[in-house]
């Protein structure tokens, strides 16, 4: 799974193993030691927490759906397209902005609005691109707010699977 920043360079990436696929799109699953790691050199980045990945067909985003202990219930970047350059790998572009539940009380916020507005600039994002990204956020503040799904139980299939599939994988 390969994030870039709009400018091609490297952002996050990670190795996850494919769970399956319904209705909402592609779901990749991660066990607690998930090793992440930003740009080319970036230091590993040890996620201590069970997650799995939503990749959706046709949205401008990701959503990740964390297990405890993690205070972030669920993390959506907002993306540019998403394309799978081949079977076991998927990539996307990082516009900026994200929508996170909050485990304690269910809040809902959007994040990092000063960096997109600032990336607009230093990248030169084309209107469409600005208009779309804004209303990826404000849909995925909505569904999260709302209790949609997948956001509201339908995740929770796909974590309850992550160590069954990956210890299969492997």
């Amino acid at each position: 799974m390969v994030y870039t920043k709009y400018d091609g360079s490297l952002h996050w990436h990670q190795t996850m193993t494919r769970l399956g696929e319904d209705e909402h799109g592609v779901w990749l699953g991660a066990r607690p030691g998930l090793i992440a790691r930003k740009g080319l050199d970036g230091p590993a980045v040890v996620v201590k927490q069970a997650n799995v990945l939503l990749i959706p067909r046709d949205a401008w985003w990701t959503a990740v759906f964390n297990g405890e202990p993690q205070h972030v219930e669920i993390y959506c970047d907002v993306t540019g397209p998403i394309t799978w350059p081949s079977g076991s790998e998927v990539t996307m572009v990082d516009l900026d902005l994200d929508v996170a539940r909050l485990r304690a009380d269910g809040r809902v916020e959007l994040w990092d609005e000063d960096e997109f507005a600032e990336h607009q600039v230093r990248y030169a994002y084309p209107p469409e691109v600005i208009r779309q990204a804004s209303a990826a956020a404000a849909w995925l503040h909505t569904a999260l707010s709302g209790g949609a799904e997948p956001f509201a139980s339908g995740y929770r299939f796909w974590l309850a699977q992550v160590d069954e599939a990956v210890e299969a994988a492997s």
